[in-house]
């Protein structure tokens, strides 16, 4: 058995040079000699891990994946691959469909394997070429989550103030730079009535009590950084339900530190990396009974 420069390991003493994982390879780095795979370095790998997977009497084996990515603390992962078309779908399209942000929560906190299980999930979400850049920074209690909550607060305070600056709106505007009067228009009045909430009844209009928090960003190293960040999002939202927690997008800190480097300095995330997504979670304080609908989308088939 021996590795090469890619860190992929192929074991000649099992390998049948069937080559099904010359075929799945999106980088065609692999190839099938004297019935023996092989690998070629005309591409870098991926490590998106198709020919690992793909192989039937397991000669392939990745170093740079994590071994441990499918191990969970709420559920016994069975690792077979479940093939299209096969699987709970209505339990899947129940989920789905169940999910709803949740702006209430109870004071229970959430526990650290809970927020690594959600991690884990995430990592599962596709990224653009595999690249897999994408970063968390988790915010386990709700000290924490309040002093971000007091630091984005403080931000939108400052650009309240500035929006209420009519001529400096209109004279920005006159330039080509129409944030602020587009901010003013839809966003003033409701951030400065969460203001007033937040500092005068002790209510929590940003993360609505959440105990904890996880940012979904992405380093440099992404092609995509957006996508990969909000489909691995995406992950931890359907994967919160499951666990028995709640989970609330909150765009408005997403905003504030991607205008506020000193927010994001301040909670140790390096400048070289940007969020994308903020996720409240905690236990809900709040029970549905039914599944609703949705708007009915712009659809176009061409």
């Amino acid at each position: 058995m021996s590795a090469n420069t890619l860190g992929i390991v192929i074991d000649p003493a099992v390998c049948t040079g069937c080559g099904l994982c010359v075929r799945v390879c999106p980088s065609d780095i692999i190839s099938v000699h004297n019935n023996l795979a092989r690998l070629t370095a005309a591409d870098p790998c991926l490590y998106c891990g198709h020919c690992m997977a793909v192989c039937p009497p397991q000669a392939i084996y990745l170093p740079e994946l994590d071994k441990d990515a499918g191990c969970f603390s709420f559920i016994d992962l069975d690792p077979a691959w479940l093939p299209p078309g096969t699987g709970p779908g209505k339990d899947l399209v129940r989920l789905i469909a169940s999910r709803r942000s949740c702006r209430n929560f109870t004071g229970q906190p959430v526990e650290k394997h809970q927020l690594d299980d959600l991690i884990k999930l995430a990592t599962w979400a596709p990224s653009g070429t595999n690249s897999q850049a994408w970063t968390f920074t988790c915010l386990g209690s709700r000290t924490q989550v309040l002093a971000l909550g007091l630091s984005i607060k403080d931000f939108f305070k400052k650009l309240n103030k500035r929006a209420e600056n009519r001529v400096l709106r209109k004279f920005l505007a006159f330039f080509g730079a129409r944030a602020l009067d587009r901010y003013f228009r839809n966003h003033y009045e409701t951030v400065k009535i969460a203001i007033e909430q937040m500092e005068t009844r002790n209510r929590d209009r940003l993360f609505h009590g959440a105990p904890a928090l996880i940012l979904v960003g992405s380093g440099p190293d992404a092609s995509c950084p957006q996508e990969d960040a909000l489909l691995a999002a995406g992950n931890i939202l359907l994967g919160a339900h499951i666990m028995g927690l709640g989970s609330c997008l909150i765009g408005f800190a997403v905003a504030a530190m991607a205008a506020d480097a000193a927010i994001q300095q301040n909670l140790g995330i390096p400048a070289t990396e940007k969020i994308y997504a903020a996720i409240a979670l905690g236990y809900p304080d709040e029970t549905f009974q039914t599944i609703t609908g949705r708007k009915i989308p712009v659809t176009r088939f061409i």
